[in-house]
């Protein structure tokens, strides 16, 4: 009798090519359209501070690593694209110190202190982004804006968000363009749009997750943003602040987000809920990086509702 030789091997069972290093830099060239407009949009210190929380992030990394002892993982860029996303995250006048204090806090604190790429709970940019609010609330929230690259005459002024959260009127088609006060990386949602469409067509990313975080604040903006059918101040929550670029950047981030597609359904609806309710009802006019740490903790608790049963003995019968 013939008999079938079966080779039997440690998981993971299913293999691709791509690596940590592809996605990243995927996600990266993605990020480009916004972080140039960024730049163009508030000059050269939007520059600087971009490149001092990269710098800072990758050496950060290589430092911890090498005092423990650990394998060096800068070349997978992760640390480059934390620090990409921090320094985005901040405004275009802020300390260069700013910058400095985000990344270490990111990168040792959130991510390495948790056991590295694939252990934290929760996005490190993000972590190092609330970090600086919370700790530093006056330079995080003094919002400048550069009517030409490198101008001198900046206006200290508030953001279409803030001026839609006191009841004042604000195109939302400016605000998509983008040419207006905020963070370096968040004014032009058609420059995120586009870098999320990217990652959607080279399959990066799912598009469950920002369709139904985008969708559930439109729907939430609606029934309780006290506008009625209003489509000019629910366009303006889509547009403005870091709801574009949390929905495609952040809340899809693999080692934060669920891994199924009822989950992360569940999840995109809980992030939509929760930033409505800062916008709407809290006293500040953003809540996206809260509402996004929030739901990063009840991931597990997603997971556990949402992942299939294995087949076979304490599966579904």
């Amino acid at each position: 009798m013939n008999q079938e030789l079966y080779h039997v091997s440690a998981n993971p069972h299913v293999r691709d090519k791509v690596t940590t290093q592809n996605l990243m830099f995927y996600v990266i060239l993605a990020l480009l359209p916004t972080t140039i407009f960024g730049f163009v949009n508030f000059g050269l210190s939007a520059i600087i501070n971009v490149v001092i929380t990269t710098a800072t992030c990758v050496i950060a990394e290589y430092a911890w690593q090498k005092l423990m002892h650990k394998k060096i993982t800068i070349n997978d860029m992760s640390a480059a694209l934390t620090g990409l996303l921090l320094g985005i995250n901040l405004p275009p006048q802020a300390p260069y110190w700013i910058g400095i204090i985000g990344g270490l806090v990111a990168i040792i604190v959130v991510k390495q202190l948790f056991g590295g790429l694939g252990q934290n709970f929760m996005n490190p940019a993000l972590g190092g982004r609330c970090f600086l609010v919370l700790s530093f609330a006056l330079p995080m929230t003094n919002w400048t804006y550069n009517s030409a690259f490198g101008s001198f005459d900046a206006a200290t002024m508030a953001t279409p968000l803030a001026m839609v959260k006191a009841g004042e009127t604000v195109n939302w088609v400016d605000m998509f363009i983008g040419f207006h006060g905020g963070t370096i990386g968040e004014t032009s949602a058609v420059c995120i749009l586009i870098g999320g469409l990217f990652l959607i067509w080279k399959k990066v990313i799912s598009p469950i997750i920002p369709c139904a975080y985008l969708g559930t604040l439109a729907l939430f903006v609606l029934l309780f943003g006290g506008h009625g059918f209003d489509m000019n101040f629910v366009l303006c929550h889509i547009c403005g602040g870091g709801v574009m670029l949390g929905a495609f950047f952040m809340a899809t981030d693999y080692v934060t987000s669920p891994i199924t597609d009822l989950g992360k359904l569940i999840f995109g609806i809980i992030l939509g809920v929760l930033t409505g309710v800062f916008r709407i009802f809290g006293p500040g006019a953003e809540g996206v990086s809260y509402a996004i740490i929030f739901s990063n903790l009840l991931v597990p608790l997603i997971e556990k509702w949402t992942v299939p049963a294995a087949f076979g003995k304490g599966g579904k019968k």
